[in-house]
Order: structure tokens, then C-alpha cells, then sequence
């Protein structure tokens, strides 16, 4: 399946014009290997029965004669064997050409199989995550996150939201295969589950073949789901897991769960940010809890779309996970990145995009509440206020990203209101 938008095409025709070779990571189901053979020249696949035993052997083995063919050459799932990084990595060196090799991976190797070589100067890397609402289909694209950082505030555009089919997007989530509109909502909503059911058996197991509880691996991703958009330690995870489930989960048992969510990329949690602030405010640096999906966390909690607009606390965190990974998607689309303010008198920032050239913009998340995005603009202005703006930069813009807003627009303050299915990078 050709799609109409993703982000990661562009971003990978850039790279392999640049790079001896492009790592393309990111969540198994979110469509890394149909990106990377829209570019690639020949293939080899080391997680398919289609050449047998003999395909993981000769990787092994002589994993240089898997790299013969044209080029770009796709080794999809290299990870399973490792030593197929420091081969393409001699290999660039030896070609000095450009547009060498694409490598797919949808897990971290193991610490003791990493490779011996960073890469850095021949392999770049290209982060891919389940699609955004531009991507899918599902935003209108009307208000350019670009255009905003250029000083475009030209608002305009509108929204098809309603609330059931923002439950629906929530549940469905950004994974390729269901978002194609043939598929029924239904279907897709049965095939997002089971992809967490997967996660829970076999693909959580370690490449080494070390298995996993799957009851514990079930209440803790549970638990973490609990636990979206906060900052809670996993100490806490461990009392929610032993409080609601009755059952033993032990601190190391509960963080080799994480480290492995993490490299399987499931888990994406937002990274603390540390502005110039003119007062001595204390930063907290604990990461904010996010799934790469928010249809991972719907799917853990056991519940459905009409779950979620009957308890709109728990709506609210998810749909901020949604917006959460639709930014991530437009900022790497930027090459920047997206992180999370918090300080010592519980001022919080939900999203800070963070650009290479310095510039930045804060973004509060609200589902649409008139009394909520006003709190939401007045929390934006009042961290705004706070930076230093003699040691560092302005914020370029202040926006309240909504889910349930009919229009994009500027208040007379200044702050943006965007509805999250008009936005695009």
C-alpha cells in the first residue's frame, strides 16, 4: 500500500542523499518497511520463513554477501542480527558512496549485542511512529506548524470533529493497515487490540528467546496506562499494579518490563525541558508517561470509545497522548523534538516543540472546554513571562491544541487555539 502522506518519505529521500546509509526505527506496525521499499533498489528480510534458515545463517556468517544487490539495498529487521551494523558501516566506508543501504528495525538490540560502532557519519537515523492525523487522512492540514514558527498567523480552516469520532481516532490509532477507509471502524478497532495482545505474548519476548509473564507484562502495561500524561515514578507503577491487580511485581521484574517497552519503541515519554527562567524555580526532570499510540493505552485500560466519553478525566489524558504523537511527527518532520515542562510550584507545560535554530513554542492540550483553554492560555502566558528572555529566545508562539473546537483561531492575547485535525507540521 502506497500512502498518500507520511512524513518519514521526504525525510528518508533527504537522508539517503546525504548518508551512506538510513536506520529506520520505530514500533513494529507502523509501517517502516512499506516507507523504505518505496526507495529501495533490493530487499533481504530476516524476520520471514521466505529464505529460510539459510537468510539468518549467511547473516551470521558472511553477513557481507546479504549486502550485495542494487542499490538502495533494504535489510529489513537487521536487529535480529546484529553484526549486520558494523558490515554496513565497513561497507560504506569502502564504497564512499551515498544511498547505500536502508535498514529497518522495530527493537533496540540487546546491550550485549550491540554493535561495536555508533555509526555516526555513515548511518543515519530516521524515527518513525505510528501515523499522524495528517498522515491518516484525518486532519484537514489547515494551520502549518512551520508557518507558525516562520510568524504566519494567518488562522484558517475548520473542524469535523464530534466527540465520538475523536473517541473512535483515540482507539483506532495511527497504524497504517487501519487506517485505510475500506476497513470497517469495527474491524480496525478489533485489530488495535490485538496488536496489544501481541505485545503482551510474543513480541515482548527478547530476540534471545527470554520470555516474559504475560499476566504481569498485561497489569503492568495496565498500570502505565493508568498512569499517561504524568510523571509518576515507576514506584508508583509497582503500588498500582500490586494494588489493582493483588499480585507481586518486584522493582526489578517492573523496570526490565519498561526498558523493554522502551525498546521495542511502545513506550514514548516526553523528555523534561530546562529553559533560562528569571527566577531560581526548580525544573523537574522525571519524564511524562506516553505510549507511541494513544490506541495502546485505550486498548490496555480494556476500554472502548463510548468508555472513554463516559469518563472524560481518563479521555482527556489519552486524546493528550494522541496530540502528543502527532507532535512528535510534525517536529521530526522539523528536525526538532517535543518535551515537557514541569517546575517545583507545579507549573506545568504539557508540550514545548524545540527547533535546532533555537526557536521554540509552548502548546497546552485541552480536549475544548471554553473554561479549560482559558486556563490552558493563561498557564502558556504565564510560563512565557518567567523566561529570560535577555539569555535566550522568545517562545515563537503560545497554542492551545483542542480536540473538540470548531475553528482555529487567535485571541486578542495572542494565543493560538487549534484544533488538533487542522494542524500539520
Amino acid at each position: 500500500m502506497k500512502y498518500k502522506i507520511r512524513m518519514a518519505d521526504a525525510v528518508l529521500a533527504n537522508m539517503l542523499e546525504a548518508m551512506g546509509a538510513v536506520l529506520i526505527e520505530g514500533p513494529k506496525w507502523c509501517g517502516k518497511t512499506t516507507t523504505a521499499m518505496q526507495h529501495a533498489k533490493s530487499t533481504v528480510k530476516l524476520d520471514v520463513a521466505e529464505g529460510g534458515n539459510s537468510v539468518l545463517h549467511l547473516a551470521r556468517t558472511s553477513p557481507e554477501r546479504l549486502l550485495r544487490g542494487s542499490i538502495p539495498r533494504l535489510i529489513d529487521e537487521w536487529q535480529i542480527v546484529p553484526a549486520l551494523w558494523d558490515a554496513v558501516r565497513y561497507e560504506v566506508d569502502k564504497r564512499e558512496e551515498e544511498g547505500l543501504f536502508i535498514l529497518t528495525g522495530s527493537a533496540t538490540p540487546l546491550e550485549e549485542n550491540m554493535p561495536h560502532h555508533s555509526g555516526t557519519g555513515r548511518i543515519g537515523r530516521l524515527r518513525m511512529d505510528p501515523m499522524s492525523l495528517f498522515e491518516s487522512g484525518d486532519s484537514s492540514g489547515s494551520v502549518s506548524i512551520q508557518e507558525l514558527f516562520r510568524g504566519n498567523c494567518e488562522m484558517d480552516g475548520e473542524s469535523s470533529m464530534d466527540i465520538d469520532k475523536l473517541a473512535f481516532l483515540c482507539s483506532r490509532g495511527g497504524w497504517p493497515r487501519l487506517c485505510r477507509g475500506k476497513m470497517k471502524a469495527s474491524s480496525a478497532l478489533i485489530a488495535a487490540k490485538e496488536y496489544v495482545k501481541s505485545i503482551e505474548h510474543s513480541e515482548i519476548n527478547t530476540p534471545e528467546g527470554k520470555t516474559v509473564n504475560t499476566h504481569l507484562m498485561r497489569i503492568f502495561l495496565h498500570s502505565y496506562a493508568r498512569n499517561v500524561g504524568s510523571q509518576c515514578p515507576v514506584s508508583e507503577i509497582i503500588k498500582d499494579c500490586i494494588g489493582s491487580m493483588n499480585t507481586e511485581l518486584g522493582e526489578n521484574t517492573a523496570y526490565s518490563y519498561l526498558k523493554r517497552l522502551k525498546d521495542l519503541f511502545v513506550v514514548d515519554e516526553a523528555g523534561s525541558w530546562n529553559p533560562n527562567l528569571r527566577s531560581k524555580t526548580a525544573i523537574r526532570t522525571s519524564p511524562t508517561r506516553y505510549f507511541c499510540d494513544p490506541s495502546i493505552a485505550v486498548a490496555s485500560l480494556g476500554a472502548s470509545p463510548d468508555d472513554l466519553i463516559d469518563d472524560m478525566r481518563t479521555f482527556g489524558f489519552i486524546f493528550e497522548n494522541l496530540c502528543m504523537r502527532d507532535l512528535r511527527v510534525y517536529s521530526r518532520f522539523l528536525d526538532g523534538e517535543v518535551l515537557h515542562y514541569r517546575d517545583g510550584n507545579n507549573l506545568e507545560c504539557d508540550a514545548v516543540i524545540h527547533l535546532p535554530n533555537g526557536k521554540y513554542a509552548l502548546i497546552e492540550i485541552k480536549i475544548g472546554e471554553e473554561q479549560a483553554i482559558e486556563h490552558g492560555a493563561a498557564t502558556l502566558k504565564k510560563l512565557a513571562s518567567l523566561i529570560d528572555v535577555g539569555k535566550m529566545r522568545a517562545p515563537s508562539f503560545l497554542m492551545v491544541l483542542t480536540g473538540l473546537t470548531k475553528y482555529p483561531y487567535r485571541r486578542d492575547d495572542g494565543v493560538f487555539v487549534v484544533p488538533v485535525d487542522c494542524l500539520k507540521p
